[in-house]
């Protein structure tokens, strides 16, 4: 999202705006930048979420920039063991082949022999 104070210049045609270009230092860093009116609410609802939905910052010690190194030292200082490796990576894929696109099928049910699956519900008008 923008703040208000990040608007420089607004009319019918064009917004212009301040942002912050992380590949300078000092001074520099602060760009200003004009759109047109489109693409400047284009580019604003791409950050927009669809209803229901909820933006999630991860920060602290399970922010994923530094996530390894601080959760080891954390279990160093509390005195505890690391978990053990995955032993599962070296397993063979037992999945099956989706038949239509070669993709790994996910079973979602097992049936037992004696079993019938229930038939789709039928459509009404």
């Amino acid at each position: 999202m923008i703040s208000n104070s990040r608007l420089l210049r607004i009319d019918d045609a064009e917004v212009t705006f301040r942002y912050k270009d992380y590949r300078r230092n000092g001074a520099d860093r602060q760009q200003a930048m004009t759109l047109t009116a489109d693409e400047f609410i284009r580019r604003f609802l791409l950050h927009v979420l669809l209803k229901g939905f909820h933006r999630i910052r991860h920060r602290g010690l399970l922010a994923s920039s530094a996530r390894k190194t601080i959760l080891a030292r954390a279990r160093k200082l509390l005195g505890i063991a690391s978990p053990p490796a995955d032993t599962f990576k070296d397993l063979p894929d037992v999945r099956p082949p989706c038949p239509c696109c070669g993709g790994h099928m996910v079973i979602i049910e097992n049936f037992e022999r004696w079993q019938q699956p229930r038939a789709p519900p039928q459509a009404t008008l």
